[in-house]
């Protein structure tokens, strides 16, 4: 079954900075747009970023500037790094794969990592 495995996340400063990775498995990653989601407590989970398989990006307003997405789509990992990291980027990330290889769209989560931004 498809998997999609989160880590990087973690406590920091504000300020500082996270490098967050989501490794696919068993899916056709190249057909798939990858992205990055975020719910904070009581909050609904919105989207922070996506990058399709030629590489053009999205960013939430929030985040412009401060978080980059990326993908290698020979590891088949797509990456988020956060710098001057906010307290009010504190929620729990999700790994976000949405496409696929025909015309039926088909959507796969990750499990979550949890961003504290917190001094």
């Amino acid at each position: 079954q498809v998997q999609l495995v989160e880590s990087g996340g973690g406590l920091v400063q504000p300020g500082g900075s996270l490098r967050l990775s989501c490794a696919a498995s068993k899916l056709t990653f190249s057909a798939y747009v990858m992205g990055w989601y975020r719910q904070a407590p009581g909050k609904q989970r919105e989207l922070v970023a996506s990058i399709t398989n030629g590489g053009g990006t999205n960013y939430a307003d929030s985040v412009k500037g401060r978080f980059t997405i990326s993908r290698d789509n020979a590891k088949r990992t797509v990456y988020l790094q956060m710098n001057s990291l906010k307290p009010e980027d504190t929620a729990v990330y999700y790994c976000n794969a949405r496409g696929g290889p025909s015309t039926t769209i088909l959507n796969y989560w990750g499990q979550g990592t949890q961003v504290t931004v917190s001094s």
